[in-house]
């Protein structure tokens, strides 16, 4: 299991993302149906099955694992999963372990995280406006989340706030944000839609706000020096003088990230996606179940599913129309 994974464009396979529940707290616009059918709990990995995948993946030499959903926090006995996975910490064999969370319940789970070995979380926040917070969640509890937030801090995380731009629904808060983040020491990243699930009655071409001109947005009010940042996944970072804050930019249409993909993607029905722009997968469920004991199929099937990472996704709005559409919901593949 020494050898690394490098996909067939020479990238080298560091970062696992994985979803452990398609179930979320919350209904956001771009991510999940209003009125969601989740999946039957014996189509879920079990936490079991979690730590063998992750654990294999780290001994491809996985070095960055991102835990996701849904809401990943209202998995039951998550924290069992997250203390399993902090033994690779603790043995130096993964670098980082975090999660990307709405922040509804990171009151409850905040100081548990710390005590796991987490050290920084992203949280999904797309707007400053209690009301407008209600209408893009669906479903609200605004000030649970601010208190979510406080609460990583108390405990010690790093905070990351990541905000999709939406064209018409919270592009006119953009400095708003830079400003918020900038002052409570978070760092800001802004993500373009993109086109995966149902569009139902969103729009994704009429909520897409390029992060091309979101920028020149940003810079008739900030000054913004472009660094060489990274933080293991897609942003791009620059630095705003005015409040020594960062702000980062995945742009998967404007400019897409392919050439430097270092990143796969795990459901939580252990379905691999070499990219999240395609619909190719590999089913690790079915290999898990069928060699409980023996995790030699298990390494093979995730070798042969890199052999077919692809060179980059088609996502594209350029010609007025929604190209590259994925069929999946964001909350199954994981945000």
């Amino acid at each position: 299991m020494t050898a690394q994974l490098v996909d067939p464009f020479a990238r080298a396979i560091t970062y696992l993302r994985v979803s452990v529940t398609d179930r979320c707290d919350f209904r956001c616009v771009y991510c999940m149906a209003e009125h969601m059918d989740f999946l039957p709990k014996a189509e879920l990995l079990s936490l079991e099955e979690l730590d063998r995948l992750c654990s294999a993946f780290i001994g491809l030499g996985v070095r960055k694992l991102r835990i996701t959903g849904g809401e990943p926090l209202v998995r039951r006995g998550i924290m069992t999963f997250f203390e399993a996975m902090g033994r690779h910490l603790e043995s130096g064999a993964l670098d980082e372990l975090t999660l990307t969370t709405n922040g509804s319940q990171l009151r409850r789970f905040a100081r548990d995280l710390a005590a796991r070995g987490v050290r920084r979380v992203n949280v999904s926040l797309d707007t400053l406006d209690e009301r407008r917070f209600a209408e893009i969640t669906r479903w609200g509890r605004f000030a649970q989340v601010i208190d979510g937030i406080d609460a990583a801090v108390e405990a010690g995380l790093r905070v990351k706030i990541n905000t999709v731009a939406l064209k018409g629904v919270n592009d006119d808060e953009i400095h708003d944000l830079v400003a918020w983040c900038g002052a409570r020491g978070h760092d800001l990243t802004f993500i373009e839609v993109m086109p995966m699930g149902d569009l139902g009655n969103e729009n994704r071409l009429d909520q897409y706000y390029s992060l091309r001109s979101l920028r020149a947005d940003l810079e008739t009010r900030w000054t913004l020096t472009d660094t060489s940042d990274r933080t293991g996944g897609p942003a791009r970072y620059v630095r705003v003088a005015e409040t020594g804050g960062r702000v980062g930019f995945i742009t998967p249409l404007t400019h897409n990230f392919c050439e430097s993909c270092n990143r796969v993607r795990v459901t939580c029905t252990g379905q691999l996606y070499m990219c999240l722009g395609q619909e190719d997968d590999a089913d690790l469920r079915a290999i898990l179940r069928a060699h409980p004991g023996d995790d030699a199929a298990l390494v093979e099937a995730i070798r042969a599913a890199i052999a077919r990472k692809p060179k980059g996704h088609d996502f594209d709005y350029s010609r007025q129309t929604v190209a590259g559409q994925v069929s999946r919901h964001m909350s199954h593949t994981g945000g």
